[in-house]
């Protein structure tokens, strides 16, 4: 008795096995997922002071219908303000930017990517 394939079509045969594999992916992908949902090794979160590796500048922001003027740092120009909002704006955020504070400063790449303009410049 001799065997003979289903289909010698290339183009099933292509479609039936990425059917396969995107049924394994998304099959483990829910396998990781109960995984970080359920992992009892997992430490709890705890808030910690800012380091070396924390971003330049902290926005508070919350959802609001009036407008108060936010809290600013002396120092921050305006326009660092407006660029901020409109990065958090491009971003679909829908809030109020609140305080704008200068955080950790020294130490951070992009302080030495500043000093390192402007050497170039001069």
């Amino acid at each position: 008795m001799e065997h003979s394939p289903v289909t010698t079509n290339p183009l099933i045969i292509m479609m039936i096995n990425m059917t396969v594999v995107f049924i394994v992916l998304v099959a483990l992908m829910f396998l990781i997922k109960l995984i970080h949902i359920v992992d009892p090794t997992k430490e709890p979160e705890v808030k910690s002071a800012p380091e070396d590796d924390e971003p330049l500048v902290a926005v508070k922001s919350e959802s609001a219908t009036s407008a108060p003027a936010p809290v600013v740092e002396e120092g921050i120009n305006p326009e660092v303000i407006a660029a901020i909002s409109a990065a958090i704006a491009a971003y679909g955020f829908a809030g109020q930017v609140k305080a704008v504070h200068i955080i950790n400063h020294e130490g951070t790449p992009w302080r030495a990517s500043a000093k390192f303009n402007n050497l170039q410049r001069k």
